[in-house]
């Protein structure tokens, strides 16, 4: 699996401030109705459903929230880059910049997990981090998110 199979060019974002995290996954729900014709409301509500199991801020500014939608055929993703970090209930309570927000089937199973820990490992890196952090073009951010892998596993 790699990262250009589940996230489009069109659902990467950067987005100057937001108010909090619930309206984070507003945003988040939004785009994957424009990207992916999810229906806005089911993510919102299927993201913050997943939120109340523990948070999803993994720590060093980043966060997965990721959740389960029904009728949807293959997991997609949407990434967001803050330009003011937020307050995320992050694991070691820092702010989170980086957001790479995941939607998969009711029944994906395997492949919900195989796309949640390529994600984590990308962003697990903090020299792509950083790169991510540099740029606010969302045409290089999707570059550096999907060749990333690509050096990873040479």
């Amino acid at each position: 699996m790699k990262i250009s199979s589940i996230l489009r060019p069109e659902a990467v974002k950067v987005i100057s401030s937001t108010t909090s995290k619930k309206r984070l996954l507003h945003d988040l729900g939004e785009m994957a109705a424009s990207v992916y014709k999810i229906d806005a409301a089911t993510a919102v509500e299927a993201l913050m459903e997943r939120e109340t199991l523990g948070p999803t801020g993994v720590g060093h500014g980043v966060a997965l929230p990721h959740a389960r939608i029904p009728g949807l055929e293959s997991v997609q993703g949407a990434f967001i880059l803050l330009e003011k970090p937020i307050d995320f209930d992050a694991v070691d309570r820092a702010p989170v910049d980086i957001i790479f927000g995941l939607f998969a089937p009711e029944d994906a199973g395997v492949e919900h997990l195989k796309a949640l820990a390529l994600v984590s490992r990308t962003l697990r890196e903090a020299t792509i981090c950083t790169k991510l952090r540099a740029n606010s073009d969302t045409s290089t951010l999707y570059t550096i998110l999907t060749e990333a892998q690509t050096f990873q596993t040479v």
